[in-house]
């Protein structure tokens, strides 16, 4: 497999070229990642479905082949990702997976844990090799942030982005220019942030946007996964079908929202 052929990196690369973001949803459960199809659909945007190693590790393959069914027939342009892999045993799953014929569109080879930049290549690089290999395209981090989520390791000594590079980048210089066209820039870390600063991220080259705690409908107003809190309320008084329907309109919302936002709404 040819990774020209790639699907996360042709939606990331017409994003670049067309100025917009791409919503990476981290998707806990089916009916999450069935939402995320469906608004993307609805606003004719293309979207990637985020999968962290614990849900993986629960749904194994099965789960896999659902999510990429869900995405690869839809009508508008969707891949699967596997974020923050940070351990041998999440890689090792995913790539034994893709060797079964169940392919990730891309993998994150986490390895901020390591000591330096250079450690961390030397980790990362021999995933690289074989990811490629299997035509799954690679996403890496480079400094480290503290704290962990989803089942992910904590990671502690945070070594944060050299400030003079950050607004060397904001202002279209040096990495950007470096990279455009090249690596697709990927923003992690958004809880809490303003419509104002996607929307600049994006004018700066950002074409991936990853959400994992989605924002409540009022603007900027932020709070646990909304979709989660529906689901338990609703599940007190209606039944179950009904709850999932309930909680699952309300991550459309969400999604929706973002593909405005992000400025992908018909786009696909």
């Amino acid at each position: 497999m040819l990774l020209a052929d790639n699907r996360t990196l042709r939606i990331l690369s017409t994003a670049e070229n067309e100025g917009y973001g791409v919503l990476a949803q981290a998707c806990y459960d089916s009916q999450m990642a069935i939402s995320l199809v469906r608004a993307a659909e609805q606003a004719q945007s293309p979207a990637i479905i985020l999968l962290f190693p614990v849900t993986l590790q629960y749904g194994k393959g099965p789960f896999l082949r659902l999510c990429l069914d869900l995405a690869h027939q839809a009508s508008v342009p969707i891949a699967v990702h596997l974020d923050h892999a940070t351990d041998p045993e999440h890689l090792e799953l995913a790539l034994s997976l893709a060797e079964q014929g169940i392919i990730f569109d891309s993998i994150m080879v986490d390895a901020s844990h390591a000591e330096n930049d250079e450690e961390n290549i030397s980790i990362a690089k021999p995933y690289v090799d074989r990811a490629h290999k299997l035509g799954i395209a690679v996403e890496v981090e480079m400094g480290r942030l503290e704290g962990g989520e989803a089942g992910l390791r904590m990671i502690s000594d945070a070594k944060l982005t050299d400030p003079a590079k950050a607004k060397a980048f904001m202002e279209g210089k040096d990495l950007y220019k470096e990279f455009r066209g090249k690596v697709p820039i990927c923003l992690h870390g958004t809880d809490t942030l303003p419509d104002t600063l996607f929307a600049e991220c994006i004018k700066n080259g950002v074409s991936k946007v990853i959400v994992t705690l989605p924002i409540l409908i009022n603007i900027n107003s932020w709070g646990r996964d909304p979709y989660a809190r529906v689901l338990g309320e609703a599940l007190l008084s209606k039944s179950f079908p009904e709850a999932v329907d309930i909680a699952s309109d309300v991550l459309v919302k969400e999604c929706l929202r973002f593909f405005d936002v992000f400025g992908s709404k018909g786009k696909a």
